[in-house]
């Protein structure tokens, strides 16, 4: 995941489930903890060192969030982060069943992998886990989970293919696996995704190989991002005029097309295809984009860089330069 693209989405993400869930926690302030749920709390409390005052109700303890219209009095989600103590994730986790939200973020002293008791969460909607060292591969079981819509296990130390089963998740439209170890090819079924019309799918700084699937013709990314991976082949499935894509990053791979060939969403904002082997054109089009972030740079592209738009006025010489025969403002090499 371009770390650019989703740090701010992600903590934006935590401050609107911490203060939609407070507002609905205040809005039942008789509420009891489920002993149930107490009782696999006091198993996490232990498992994770927490330091929860366990004679308030547990609806109460920090990072717990209890109720919701269809499930009252039970909690419902699960917040632990920026914290240092050495642990892994507890399989009491699973002892919590109406669980719709688990975040685990920032841990430094944490390891382990992801525990098969999840799988008992039926309801999990929203698996964040990221920054605390999770190894070994990504589990199978995770294709359990069908009511999952966002998957995130970014910063970690994962190693392994990424699992077809994800595939089997109907309304998964947000995949985050950047940041890790990761080899292999990228799943061709991952395309089956009825999500995928607003699909957000982030593959960056692992060790991928092989071509992008034919079958991703068919996804309507919103944001997509596989840069620093072993990638080759072409992107030309990936664009079309009636596609909505405003995110696109594929720097430092070994892709090698003709870009004047691409045909560009008209949605685009953020494109970056630097260091590659990408030749032709830039597209005449690319000055009809209100673009945020462009960067072409390190490829073997030639001919007069399109003028107009913000491509002079929005992007100095660096998102150009170190092609094969490129010329024009900003850079300063002059079209013969």
């Amino acid at each position: 995941m371009s770390t650019r693209a989703t740090s701010s989405t992600h903590h934006l993400l935590l401050l609107l489930l911490s203060l939609s869930l407070l507002a609905q926690h205040s809005l039942s302030k008789e509420a009891n903890c489920n002993k149930d749920d107490r009782r696999a709390l006091l198993k996490i409390k232990k498992e994770l060192n927490i330091h929860w005052i366990t004679s308030y109700d547990c609806c109460d303890w920090g990072g717990v969030f209890c109720d919701s219209p269809t499930h009252p009095h039970r909690v419902t989600a699960f917040v632990h982060q920026y914290v240092n103590s050495p642990s892994r994730i507890p399989d009491a986790i699973g002892d919590l069943p109406y669980l719709t939200e688990i975040f685990f973020h920032k841990l430094t002293n944490f390891s382990g992998t992801i525990p098969y008791s999840i799988t008992k969460l039926k309801y999990l909607k929203y698996l964040d886990i990221s920054w605390v060292n999770l190894t070994g591969n990504i589990p199978d079981f995770l294709g359990q989970l069908t009511s999952l819509t966002y998957l995130r296990l970014s910063f970690n130390k994962l190693t392994g293919p990424i699992p077809s089963s994800l595939s089997q998740i109907p309304n998964l439209s947000f995949i985050d696996l950047s940041r890790n170890k990761l080899t292999g090819t990228i799943p061709a079924s991952l395309a089956n995704l009825k999500g995928n019309h607003s699909f957000q799918l982030f593959l960056s700084h692992n060790q991928l190989s092989g071509h992008v699937p034919d079958s991703f013709a068919k996804i309507n990314f919103f944001e997509i991002d596989l840069s620093r991976n072993m990638l080759q082949g072409g992107l030309s499935i990936l664009f079309g005029h009636n596609k909505t894509t405003e995110t696109m990053y594929f720097s430092r791979n070994m892709f090698e097309f003709d870009m004047s060939e691409l045909q560009l969403p008209k949605s685009l904002v953020q494109f970056d295809i630097s260091h590659n082997k990408i030749y032709g054109r830039i597209p005449e089009a690319m000055t009809d984009l209100e673009l945020q972030a462009f960067n072409v740079s390190y490829n073997r592209l030639c001919g007069k860089i399109p003028q107009g738009g913000n491509l002079q006025t929005g992007f100095d010489y660096s998102s150009f330069f170190h092609n094969r025969c490129l010329c024009g403002a900003p850079l300063n090499v002059t079209c013969k």
